[in-house]
């Protein structure tokens, strides 16, 4: 087994928003605003959005060996789950569903003789003898097929969890949320076999220009706008935090030396910087080769360092925020009271200011993790993100300029990776509105 940096980061978060999560169910104080959330339809259905993107992107975040190569090559536990897309790879450019190559080529007959005309693909549609009569029955049948056998296993789930969960769906979620999650389910899980069963058969979203399936790279990528939304969030959470809170409450001339830290950071292009970041990390890896012998490793160590820079340049907001909060709390009498009967300074931070602040905090992070997949796109659109070897949608996005100038115009690449990323981004906004609705102070004192 192979574990990367950004693998190991991953989990670690994974296993700290566990016992965050456990600790917020317990505390008095939040149960009000998780139940809001509970019972809010829309959060419901763009959480478990979010669910099953996050299980996608865990999936390729296990890495190992991969047997079949005799190199330094790692495959993910996704790649042997599509070890079908992964492989069924054709020549250059192909449509949707297609079974010729999009452009034309001169095809040697049997006999000797060459003809123009669009040849056949090696994978997709090479079940057919005729696929011009065939393709779409063939299709249909294929689709109504898996989309029956996935909606007969959901429904099955669904009768068991109805009758054994009565207690908690009373308690917990209303009927609209409990709709709204079994809903998205449905579509999700029907439409995902329906997809796998004709990928089999057909390249359901095309090929780019190297032949490789468009499908297989949309699903890869979203691990990598995942890492860059969560582990940026990691990396700037402490500063902001530790620092705002620091800024706000001893003032002085600490809070003039934070403010000044990041009002020089703000005044640095944040392009100019991260650019000039990225070209460091590849002169030092040009430098230090033998340390970076596999491809793999290469391209994890620059998006670690993607987010690291990231997260460097954007704490700034997150804690201006927390300093104004806390400039608010700590003329609050709980807390003049307890600096009055000799609490240490760092005792109130951690038992009055914090557990104050951590709505801004949360609110923040999920408002903020939008924008960091976005920032992907951007940066790798402009050739300073990710490396062009990682599959992410801002490089689909990118190598996607050229395909809309050829003709016929290669429009599935483009399509696929903005559907996949609307989808992330659409629901991450649709939870934070939820969040910062059942986190809001005003709405809890008029409830």
């Amino acid at each position: 087994m192979l574990v990367l940096w950004t693998d190991a980061l991953i989990y670690m978060l994974v296993i700290a928003t566990a016992v965050l999560a456990w600790y917020m169910a317990r505390q008095q104080h939040m149960r009000r605003p998780l139940k809001t959330i509970a019972g809010n339809a829309v959060a419901m259905a763009s959480l478990t959005l979010l669910v099953c993107f996050v299980l996608v992107g865990l999936s390729d975040s296990i890495h190992f060996k991969d047997s079949e190569s005799h190199g330094n090559d790692a495959i993910s536990l996704l790649d042997v789950m599509t070890d079908v897309l992964r492989k069924h790879s054709e020549k250059t450019y192909s449509a949707p569903f297609d079974a010729y190559l999009y452009s034309k080529e001169n095809i040697t007959a049997a006999d000797g003789s060459t003809h123009w005309d669009f040849p056949r693909l090696r994978h997709g549609g090479q079940h057919l003898q005729n696929p011009e009569t065939e393709k779409m029955a063939d299709i249909f049948d294929k689709a109504v097929g898996a989309f029956g056998k996935s909606s007969a296993a959901i429904l099955a789930i669904w009768l068991i969890c109805y009758g054994r969960s009565r207690k908690l769906r009373e308690k917990f979620w209303t009927s609209a949320s409990r709709q709204a999650i079994w809903g998205v389910l449905f579509f999700l899980v029907s439409s995902t076999c329906t997809l796998f069963a004709l990928s089999g058969y057909y390249h359901v979203l095309g090929t780019d220009k190297v032949g490789e399936d468009v499908f297989y790279q949309t699903l890869k990528s979203i691990r990598t706008g995942l890492v860059i939304g969560s582990l940026t969030t990691l990396i700037m959470l402490p500063m902001a935090i530790v620092f705002g809170i620091m800024a706000g409450y001893f003032k002085g001339w600490i809070d003039d030396v934070i403010q000044f830290i990041y009002t020089t950071l703000n005044s640095i292009p944040s392009v100019l910087l991260i650019a000039a970041s990225i070209l460091m990390v590849q002169v030092y890896m040009t430098n230090h080769a033998e340390d970076f012998n596999n491809l793999l490793v290469r391209a994890d160590m620059r998006l670690l360092f993607l987010c690291l820079i990231l997260g460097v340049t954007s704490w700034t907001g997150l804690c201006r925020l927390l300093r104004a909060e806390t400039l608010k709390l700590r003329e609050m009498e709980y807390v003049l009271a307890a600096y009055a009967l000799g609490v240490k300074p760092a005792t109130i931070l951690f038992r009055h200011i914090l557990p104050n602040v951590m709505h801004i905090v949360l609110i923040s992070v999920v408002l903020d993790f939008s924008s960091l997949v976005l920032a992907e796109a951007v940066l790798s659109y402009i050739n300073i993100g990710v490396d062009p070897g990682t599959h992410s949608w801002g490089n689909m996005i990118n190598s996607a300029r050229l395909e809309l100038a050829r003709e016929p115009v290669v429009w599935w690449s483009l399509t696929a990776a903005f559907v996949f990323m609307f989808s992330l981004v659409l629901a991450a906004n649709l939870f934070a509105g939820a969040v910062t609705d059942a986190f809001d102070p005003r709405r809890a004192g008029s409830e």
